[in-house]
């Protein structure tokens, strides 16, 4: 698939911008601040529903103005898709070929994206939240329905939580059985997203094992570990996954209640890299941590097209210059005339590559974009 072009109307910086796109490299050039990550941003947004760099849709709107609107034309090979997403102070609203979608996992998934930016070095190092946040943006993208289940299961923690606390104040015979209900729900609920997630895990593990291995020259072994807050295994079959979940809720029921808060399930869980069998986030050096970074990001993009049958769109804001040349190298000859790409820099200055020197390049400046002939 390849986006063939993108018109934005207030949106972040852009007051208005129509954008053809090339379908293989796309080089967006400009200083710091003029709107290259804003356009990445958009694209993502475009495809996910929601920015990469804030959780408030408001602050994607243009200063001073009502709403922002973000319209795309996907080539894939069912055919041409229309994709168009309005942010305003009334919500959000999603159009897939001009009809609206009540649900958002059922736009979600019409657009594929992989993005690569310097803080998803923290896929890595950083806590247990974003790599849940990962789990969650790329399961979605080729399992719509996980949105579903993993947008009930939220819902359902916040209500259940409210009755953990509630309890810790008065307990009563109608509140403990509310609980249970609630419990119960809860249960099915994170199986779903439980299952999902382990099966995800096991499939990323097979392409970036075999990646982390070119990288390293052969180095270095990559091992991509699940850690849930009940005991299964990652082979485990949804029943024996609710199974496991009745049996510690059952166990830690006073500890919640005195506590106030829902102590186990996907909210709780992480994920665990190993290079040669020791954690990278613990003991690994940047090095290895950005080959595996790099390593998982490109698995991504095999993962995806084994699961949709197409490569997703890569987005790489500002990421090159915080790879070596061996990274680089090894980032550009993968996607080379396969992955309709779009790279930001502020100069390709030191960076050498066929890839980059065949680009469509486009120049960044003050909210404008143009192409460079």
């Amino acid at each position: 698939m390849h986006l063939q072009s993108i018109l934005l109307t207030n949106y972040r910086n852009y007051e208005q911008a129509d954008v053809t796109f090339d379908r293989n490299v796309n080089l967006l050039l400009g200083e710091n601040a003029q709107g290259k990550t804003n356009m990445m941003e958009a694209i993502y947004t475009l495809a996910m529903t929601k920015g990469h760099r804030t959780l408030k849709d408001k602050e994607l709107i243009r200063w001073n103005e009502k709403y922002a609107r973000i319209e795309g034309t996907v080539e894939k090979k069912s055919g041409i898709v229309t994709l168009e997403i309005v942010i305003s102070e009334y919500g959000k609203k999603a159009k897939l070929n001009s009809l609206e979608q009540r649900k958002l996992s059922d736009y979600v998934g019409a657009l594929n994206i992989v993005m690569f930016a310097p803080e998803d070095l923290n896929i890595v190092k950083g806590n247990p939240g974003v790599r849940r946040r990962f789990l969650d943006m790329e399961i979605g993208q080729i399992q719509p329905v996980y949105i579903y289940y993993l947008g009930q299961y939220q819902k359902l923690l916040q209500q259940r939580n409210a009755l953990l606390k509630n309890l810790q104040r008065k307990r009563t015979e109608e509140l403990l059985t509310m609980l249970d209900i609630l419990t119960e729900n809860l249960t099915d609920l994170a199986a779903e997203v439980l299952e999902r997630r382990l099966t995800f895990i096991q499939k990323l593990q097979t392409y970036a094992q075999s990646i982390h291995h070119q990288i390293s020259h052969g180095e270095e072994t990559l091992q991509l570990s699940y850690l849930p807050s009940i005991d299964v295994s990652e082979q485990a079959t949804l029943s024996k996954i609710i199974e496991a979940y009745e049996t510690k809720f059952a166990k830690i029921k006073d500890r919640e209640i005195d506590r106030g808060v829902t102590l186990i399930g996907p909210h709780r869980d992480d994920v665990l890299f190993y290079v040669n069998e020791k954690d990278v986030q613990t003991y690994g050096s940047q090095g290895q941590q950005r080959t595996t970074a790099l390593a998982v990001k490109l698995a991504e993009i095999e993962l995806i097209k084994e699961e949709v049958g197409e490569y997703p769109l890569l987005l790489l804001d500002d990421v090159l210059s915080e790879l070596d040349d061996n990274r680089q190298s090894h980032l550009l000859n993968t996607i080379q005339g396969k992955v309709q790409t779009f790279v930001t820099t502020t100069s390709v200055d030191g960076i050498h590559h066929e890839t980059l020197e065949k680009a469509t390049r486009y120049q960044v400046s003050k909210g404008e974009i143009f192409k460079i002939d």
